[in-house]
């Protein structure tokens, strides 16, 4: 786990915790802090989903289909 990560993470739980600060000003502490959790977490899911999008030979899904001789 990289510095950037971390840095990534804080700024999903920071973001959550101004929306959740903006929809409710007089949100709780225990609002705020499932807020920030919640942040802190899509963050890694995002990480997760990107990462599994990734192709693993290097191409990307907008690639040209390949031609298939069996398919006239």
């Amino acid at each position: 786990m990289g510095i950037v990560n971390i840095v990534e993470e804080a700024a999903g739980a920071f973001a959550a915790d101004k929306a959740l600060e903006a929809v409710d000003p007089n949100a709780g502490v225990l609002a705020k802090t499932a807020a920030a959790i919640a942040g802190f977490e899509g963050v890694s899911k995002i990480q997760e989903m990107m990462s599994d999008d990734a192709a693993p030979d290097g191409q990307t899904d907008d690639a040209a289909p390949q031609d298939d001789p069996n398919n006239g």
